[in-house]
């Protein structure tokens, strides 16, 4: 297995740094108080307090993941900053088909799924850096078939290993991720949602599935999935008709409906 390697993860626009080992990529960018004048990946061999939407802990075998964070200020206004889960999303699942993982898909707002099994996720953080939001970025992808993951999570699960044919060293993979991560976080800044909704039919696991969605307070919420409100909340049509979710977690997929 390749080490991860900061030259190699550099580009025009964006410094890169790894860690041998570190408890949170994400944790360890908010904590900073440098001015980030210029978009930061932070990528690590080995994450040991990864962290999910809802506190939720993320499980990555050292080696057999991709784990890292992107760091850039985004000059938007805070209340479209939840739209960047989103936007992740779509950058992700855009790049990783790029790479030859074709069957990417993403289940609303951005888990990473191939085969109905995750293959990743990703956190959003944000602070004010500057008087301007910092949005931090979290990506865990599953590298290599780790049989124990899916035996822990107690789901199916699935790697880049098993999807791309030629599959890449790692540098290469969170290089084209974080590239296309950057670009599209210069069309949110500069346009908001309207590409990542564009794009979002054309990558939606669960279009025209009945979902049944965990809001947050524990109530459930069931109907055919129905894509995106305008700022990228999930439509769901139920039968006391369209419901739209902008808090919650698809708990159940059931087949499409006919």
């Amino acid at each position: 297995m390749e080490a991860l390697d900061a030259s190699r993860l550099a580009s025009e626009g964006l410094e890169a740094r790894v860690l041998a080992r570190c408890g949170s990529t994400n944790t360890e960018l908010l904590a900073s108080r440098e001015p980030f004048v210029q978009a930061v990946l932070l990528a690590t061999e080995e994450q040991t307090a990864g962290r999910g939407r809802r506190g939720r802990r993320w499980h990555a075998a050292p080696h057999a993941a991709i784990t890292f964070s992107l760091a850039r200020r985004i000059a938007r206004a805070v209340r479209e900053l939840p739209a960047l889960s989103l936007v992740a999303g779509v950058a992700l699942a855009t790049a990783l088909r790029a790479l030859g993982a074709r069957e990417v898909a993403l289940k609303w707002p951005n888990d990473l799924v191939a085969r109905d099994a995750k293959l990743g996720g990703i956190l959003v953080e944000t602070r004010l850096s500057g008087g301007m939001p910092l949005a931090v970025v979290g990506v865990g992808l599953n590298y290599s078939r780790d049989e124990a993951l899916g035996r822990r999570l107690g789901r199916a699960v699935v790697s880049l290993e098993e999807l791309i044919a030629d599959l890449p060293g790692r540098n290469a993979v969170i290089r084209t991720c974080a590239a296309e991560l950057l670009r599209a976080l210069e069309r949110f800044e500069r346009d908001g949602l309207d590409a990542a909704r564009s794009a979002w039919p054309a990558l939606d696991a669960n279009a025209g599935r009945r979902l049944r969605v965990r809001l947050a307070d524990g109530r459930t919420v069931t109907g055919l999935a129905a894509g995106l409100a305008e700022d990228g909340a999930l439509r769901l049509e139920t039968r006391a008709g369209t419901r739209v979710i902008r808090s919650g977690r698809v708990a159940q997929v059931r087949a499409r409906a006919a």
